[in-house]
């Protein structure tokens, strides 16, 4: 299986950072891609970045990137996790917190990916609210973000918690942080491969 995973935005993203300017979300995401990447290859995994470049990639050429390889490979053999940290505001300290998952609307196996993340997640940001929104009988968010709805993969995107509450960006920033945010994201996708390993020798 191909493990594609995308970093959220780029050097030249206006905003997207804390106020106090410590944690850039362009620069923090692709720091835990490169790391979820390092780490999945080394167990044997084909795990890609589809944006290497610090400047920001538009959203069709990075759907483009992922149906590149879903043609090669076919679509049921990829997926796509695309990492990002949140926010509540435009540039100030609030007071929103806690990790979530989106996918795109209605059923699919993005929604399972989901589960396999946010069951990550309960063990690896224990102390941190998970936001989750059961209406559909599942924890993640239906979302019609653009990297959603115009993959071939199942793909979900990540919101690691807010860039605008202090709390939040001294965890992220800190060692014991950014490794639990980087395992949350490793042990989901290998969840969600043993998974779909399973029911494909059934």
């Amino acid at each position: 299986m191909i493990l594609l995973i995308d970093n959220g935005h780029g050097s030249d993203t206006a905003g997207k950072r804390s106020p106090d300017g410590r944690l850039r979300e362009w620069a923090y995401t692709r720091e835990i891609a490169a790391e979820v990447v390092r780490r999945l290859k080394v167990l044997g995994m084909d795990a890609r970045r589809i944006v290497t470049e610090e400047m920001d990639i538009s959203l069709p050429v990075r759907c483009q990137r992922v149906n590149k390889v879903c043609r090669e490979y076919g679509s049921n053999q990829v997926l796509l996790v695309s990492i990002h940290v949140n926010a509540a505001g435009n540039g100030q300290w609030l007071h929103a917190r806690g990790w979530s998952a989106f996918t795109s609307r209605g059923r699919t196996e993005a929604d399972r990916l989901a589960d396999c993340l946010y069951a990550a997640a309960a063990v690896h940001l224990k102390g941190h609210q998970l936001r989750t929104d059961y209406s559909d009988g599942d924890p993640d968010w239906e979302s019609g973000f653009y990297i959603l709805r115009h993959t071939r993969c199942p793909a979900v995107l990540t919101e690691n918690l807010f860039q605008d509450n202090r709390d939040d960006v001294a965890f992220l920033l800190s060692p014991e942080g950014r490794e639990r945010i980087i395992r949350t994201h490793v042990d989901g996708i290998l969840s969600f491969v043993r998974h779909q390993t399973a029911g494909a020798q059934l």
